[in-house]
């Protein structure tokens, strides 16, 4: 069994942030997505990895991931010049993929559960596809599979009206080298891509089995600004603990489920967890509220937050209120002049606010 994992595309519902980083490298509780696939690879015990980058953003990729060693797999970058399509990706990584079975995972999900179940799974039942499925409130804005009495799918609809059923398709799928034939019998769609979901239909339509695997946990799509934030939300609620590496002052209180890592320093502060705190961090006179995380190097100085994703570098200073936002590396919101209410914020790397 070998992975591919998709870690191109451009990224432009998270813009501005994702001009200057790729998607999959934004961090969710202070570890860049990736690196929560890459842990999901390793758990299942698969070994050999390619990774579908883009030419606009891969030498950042190659250099989060490297070789693959942290995590115990062997890498193999393949670069897709346009973003053409799930399947495109697929066709483009057909010299690495051979004829193994693989795992292809969207690098911008976040599974609570991992793959291990499902892949050994795959393994017993010989299937050639199986696609991850979460149920959801409204079906109508995803890709959508309809299934048979014995869970197998019958037929997958994209964004329909009227949906068959309300388990949308996740981003996580599992296949065998079938795929290759049924990918070289379909047609671009109205968008002028290959979709991963016309050539499933073409393995149902064949006769091969595909089944689906409903996900009880929890599933998050990190698209889009507030999808990113419950993501970061969930993703401490479930694995922050009380870690205290760096130096809290005695004029500062640490309440509940807070990570404070090696060489930052809190002063005069409160923080109130789950909360996660980069290296080299300095907060003071300020009060961190539930569910934010401040990456490596950033400072906070006289402001409160709450519900925000702060990333490496950045500077917060008097502010009174900063909450549901996402701020980019290097970038600095501050006051010059008096401010009442809370901002609501999304920024780029290297950006400048003054309030």
């Amino acid at each position: 069994m070998k992975a591919l994992v998709l870690s191109g595309g451009k990224g432009t519902r998270l813009r501005p942030l994702t001009y200057t980083m790729a998607k999959q490298l934004v961090p969710v509780a202070n570890q860049p997505i990736l690196g929560y696939v890459m842990n999901h690879l390793k758990d299942a015990g698969i070994k050999e990895t390619g990774v579908i980058v883009a030419p606009e953003t891969q030498e950042e990729v190659r250099e989060y991931l490297g070789n693959g060693e942290k995590w115990g797999l062997s890498l193999e970058y393949i670069v897709q010049e346009k973003p053409l399509g799930l399947a495109h990706a697929v066709k483009t990584a057909r010299e690495f993929l051979a004829d193994d079975d693989f795992v292809m995972y969207l690098g911008d999900n976040l599974l609570g559960s991992g793959i291990k179940d499902a892949v050994a799974k795959f393994d017993r039942k010989k299937t050639d596809c199986m696609i991850f499925l979460k149920e959801v409130s409204d079906p109508r804005a995803f890709g959508v599979a309809e299934l048979d009495e014995n869970g197998n799918i019958v037929r997958l609809v994209e964004k329909p009206k009227n949906p068959p059923s309300n388990l949308a398709l996740v981003g996580v799928y599992i296949f065998s080298p079938a795929i290759h034939e049924a990918i070289d019998t379909i047609k671009p769609s109205w968008r002028g891509e290959l979709e991963i979901t016309d050539a499933i239909q073409a393995l149902i339509d064949s006769g091969k089995n595909v089944t689906g695997e409903i996900l009880d946990s929890w599933w998050l799509d990190t698209g889009k600004k507030d999808d990113f934030l419950a993501a970061n939300t969930t993703v401490l609620d479930e694995y922050t603990v009380r870690r205290i590496n760096g130096v809290v002052d005695e004029d500062s209180t640490i309440e509940g489920r807070v990570q404070v890592e090696k060489g930052a320093r809190i002063i005069n502060s409160t923080i109130r967890g789950p909360v996660v705190v980069g290296e080299g961090v300095v907060i003071e006179n300020s009060f961190i509220g539930p569910f934010s995380s401040i990456g490596p190097g950033s400072k906070i100085k006289d402001s409160v937050i709450e519900h925000v994703v702060i990333l490496d570098d950045a500077t917060v200073e008097g502010i009174v209120r900063l909450e549901d936002s996402l701020v980019g590396r290097n970038a600095s919101v501050t006051k010059s002049k008096r401010l009442r209410g809370a901002l609501r914020l999304m920024i780029g790397d290297h950006s400048r606010v003054e309030i």
